[in-house]
């Protein structure tokens, strides 16, 4: 499959915003988002079937999660600083609100909150959670500071009645 792929992801694909932008600049609505990301996710399901869409949406979301810890975060070993940088790169781009809940590093637990979510927030209920992407997100974010690998579950969300998605992650040993 490597050999004939003809994308494949760089931040380069990001783009000069203010260059190709000038009058519109960094800012979509968020219907135009989850209109690409629901249609791409249903389109997915059809061809794949839902588990293994669930699977695709998760290691894009890891993917992603590397990259925006490559380009988004200055590197630091001191967590609190790398949540800190976190919080405010979610924030200024409108991706959401997070929240700790529970940090046990020792043990490799934490609990997260996002607020205002961009993926589901003002969803109707659905009675499953939708975030497979954040869960692939959050991993990978946790992973690139740590340099351990973790696995993000997201036991509450907008869409199953909750105001907020959290967030169960753990070390995996």
């Amino acid at each position: 499959m490597g050999q004939d792929r003809k994308y494949t992801f760089s931040w380069d694909h990001i783009g000069d915003i203010a260059d190709g932008r000038p009058n519109l600049g960094n800012t979509a609505s968020v219907e135009a988002y989850r209109l690409m990301q629901f249609s791409c996710r249903d389109v997915m399901e059809q061809y794949l079937g839902t588990e293994k869409t669930d699977e695709v949406f998760y290691q894009a979301g890891k993917l992603a999660g590397k990259e925006f810890y490559n380009h988004m975060l200055t590197p630091t070993k001191d967590f609190n600083e790398f949540l800190r940088q976190l919080q405010l790169a979610l924030l200024e781009l409108g991706i959401g609100i997070l929240r700790v809940e529970k940090t046990d590093l020792e043990n490799g637990e934490l609990v997260w909150t996002v607020s205002e979510d961009i993926d589901c927030s003002g969803l109707p209920e659905m009675d499953f959670e939708i975030c497979t992407y954040d869960e692939g997100f959050i991993s990978s974010l946790l992973e690139c500071y740590s340099e351990a690998p973790f696995l993000v579950k997201e036991v509450d969300c907008w869409c199953t009645g909750d105001r907020t998605c959290r967030f169960s992650a753990k070390a995996v040993k």
